[in-house]
């Protein structure tokens, strides 16, 4: 018997040997990670001007150069020194170039702007910026940039009230913000004609029900309504700028579909729904010229596009000649929509962008996002279902490693946050990583899941912890029948909703994984709900008809049955948390306290808090911090491989945000009080 399992063992690794042989070289976590080289492509309207985003001074700042010059003639518009810029636009007459930014994560955004023409200041190497919003603990909302109107921007601000959001004209040119729109009639949004006309509004009334309003000069009149377990929403309004595209799951429609909606009598009239009858209908694609509807989209296991255009449809076919297995998409456009920027992906590219000039038929590369980065030894990321506890069908996307045989490997089960959201095929960066460390990537599309359909999101109501955790346990069950995984090397990781989801894993299932990474997770619902941001407001009773009603008895009773916390002393599991503290939407002390759980449990947990991020991290030194220390604690319990050397200041960054459990106050109680002497 001891000669056999000798011989075993000797075929077991030799055979590991040749399998790791096989794999691609480990990639540098800081080609996934670091800081992105070019990014971000606008065309000016007026066709004459290309931006970006690169770094400069080591931070992601917006660049512009003409767009007949070099890369290399491209001079650095903003000056970020520690936050890099992630979103930016053109103003409709192309005069200034316009950014949001936030302080450290807290998402209290104001808005920035950069007249291009002037000159360089000698100190900062960039023309001046000049703050169009400068409020502290005020989150500003931009609704619409008019093309009739190209010097204004409609803004909303939450200075007065911070749960609801005043209207306001605001001039580009000079600063000045006019009152429009005193919102004391809690309105959760605003719509505008292309003319620059306020039209539509949107309210969220007590029972959480969706209101779509006209406004009228005596006030609003409602014209439209579903219910807090459906959705509907204005898309644009049409060519005629009299009727709008309504997207709408109300009555007894599955798939969200396309509506026309009359605002002068409230009536509507089927658009388009999902010729296929498989997913809810993703938008629409509107020509900012005439108006008229190029296509319309929807996103299966893949993207669908519906062209209503029949010549554009023939230019998109002759894209997609050029582009052979890219998903194409399109970005900014000049304002004759001769010019566009166009973006072509797959999973194993992260992107590609191009001009293309449709009255030259021409089409010319820009740039690959990441361009360092080794196409060739990138993973299959495919569409993958299984069933779920009780049958229902949960779509997915499978990465296994390249270069490996797809049996018996390692898993990291990546479910998505929201969970009002999906996952859709494409790049995924964290899944490539992973898949490039050794590991399969399982991100199952699970029931709460949008984009398949209003039973299949309702599904989820009030199954948090628990059917939503099965659509998780049994896409790792039917990887293990079929021999794809060892279900000794199982573990899981995800953010937001996937960090809660991390966590209810290792509490309701311990028995499932081995290695746990809960990334801004929620621990505790009780205390989640009590600390949203004010300005989520209109969505707290829809937040409490999809998982619970904590002001009620029984709400209350399942938010603790389904809080991580409530089960923190059946973690087992070897954990690590993750979170950013100025993370306005998932508070600290719901790592705090789940932390404090397991450490004063007795079980391991590593814990780190990044002190100048909020909900993600988006600072590229925190994140390299964070997947160095993710890939060193992984293949301890699950066997996949990691880069061994660590930059000296990504050690440095790591030191600093790692915190010593020990030293960790997590005294919440999960009925939502603070107890005596926390903070």
């Amino acid at each position: 018997m001891r000669r056999v399992l000798v011989v075993s063992l000797v075929f077991c690794c030799t055979f590991i040997s040749v399998a790791i042989a096989q794999q691609p070289p480990i990639i540098d976590r800081a080609l996934f990670f670091g800081e992105i080289q070019i990014a971000g492509a606008q065309i000016s309207p007026d066709g004459q001007y290309l931006s970006f985003l690169k770094p400069y001074k080591g931070t992601r700042n917006i660049w512009v150069k003409k767009a007949s010059e070099p890369f290399s003639a491209a001079r650095p518009m903003s000056k970020e020194t520690t936050r890099p810029v992630r979103q930016y636009f053109w103003s409709r007459d192309s005069k200034y170039i316009l950014y949001a930014q936030d302080a450290g994560g807290d998402e209290n955004f104001n808005v920035y702007a950069i007249d291009p023409s002037q000159p360089a200041d000698a100190s900062t190497g960039t023309p001046p910026t000049r703050a169009l919003t400068n409020y502290k603990g005020v989150r500003t909302l931009i609704y619409a940039t008019p093309k009739a109107k190209p010097d204004t921007l409609y803004i909303g601000l939450n200075d007065r009230d911070p749960k609801w959001h005043d209207l306001y004209e605001l001039s580009i040119s000079t600063g000045e913000k006019k009152l429009l729109r005193k919102n004391t009639e809690q309105i959760s949004g605003w719509d505008f004609d292309h003319d620059g006309n306020l039209k539509l509004a949107e309210r969220t009334n007590q029972a959480g029900d969706t209101e779509i309003l006209r406004v009228d000069a005596d006030g609003f009149k409602q014209i439209y309504s579903c219910s807090v377990l459906e959705s509907c929403g204005v898309a644009d309004f049409d060519a005629t700028n009299k009727q709008v595209y309504l997207i709408t799951n109300k009555g007894d429609v599955d798939l969200t579909e396309i509506e026309m909606l009359d605002p002068s009598t409230g009536s509507t009239k089927k658009y388009e729904s999902d010729p296929e009858n498989r997913v809810d209908v993703e938008g629409l694609q509107l020509s900012d010229v005439d108006y008229h509807v190029y296509f319309t989209r929807y996103e299966d296991d893949r993207s669908r596009l519906y062209f209503k255009d029949k010549e554009f449809e023939k230019e998109y076919h002759w894209l997609e000649s050029k582009l052979p297995g890219k998903e194409i998409n399109f970005g900014a456009r000049s304002k004759d929509e001769n010019v566009w920027i166009v973006i072509a992906g797959s999973d194993v590219e992260p992107g590609e962008t191009y001009l293309w000039n449709r009255k030259a038929n021409t089409l010319d590369l820009q740039f690959r996002i990441r361009e360092e980065l080794p196409r060739t030894s990138l993973s299959d990321r495919k569409p993958y279902k299984f069933k779920s506890s009780d049958g229902l069908e949960i779509r997915a996307y499978l990465t296994l490693p390249k270069g490996l045989p797809g049996k018996n490997l390692p898993l990291v089960v990546f479910p998505h946050g929201g969970p009002w959201a999906r996952d859709y095929w494409g790049y995924d960066t964290f899944a490539q990583f992973l898949s490039n460390r050794g590991y399969a990537v399982l991100q199952p599309n699970f029931r709460g899941s949008t984009g398949y359909g209003k039973k299949f999101l309702n599904a989820g109501n009030g199954q948090w912890g628990r059917k939503m955790q099965d659509d998780l346990t049994w896409g790792v069950k039917a990887l293990i029948a079929d021999g794809t995984v060892d279900p000794k090397r199982v573990g899981i990781f995800g953010g937001s909703y996937g960090g809660y989801a991390t966590l209810a894993g290792v509490a309701f299932t311990p028995d499932v994984y081995a290695a746990a990474v809960a990334y801004v997770a929620l621990s505790n619902l009780i205390t989640l709900l009590d600390a949203i941001p004010p300005y989520w407001e209109a969505a707290r009773k829809q937040m409490y008809a999809r998982m619970a009603d904590p002001t009620t008895p029984d709400g209350k009773a399942l938010l603790i049955a389904e809080s991580p916390l409530t089960k923190a002393k059946d973690i087992v599991t070897p954990l690590m948390v993750v979170q950013g503290k100025n993370d306005p939407r998932v508070n600290i002390r719901e790592s705090n306290q789940i932390v404090a759980a397991v450490r004063d449990n007795g079980k391991p947990v590593e814990y780190l808090v990044a002190p100048d991020e909020g909900h993600g991290f988006a600072r590229p030194i925190n994140n390299l911090a964070m997947v160095t220390a993710m890939e060193e604690f992984l293949p301890k319990y699950l066997g996949g491989r990691d880069q061994k050397d660590v930059p000296p200041d990504v050690e440095a960054k790591l030191k600093e945000i790692t915190v010593d459990p020990k030293t960790v106050n997590g005294d919440v109680t999960l009925k939502g009080a603070l107890a005596p002497g926390a903070k």
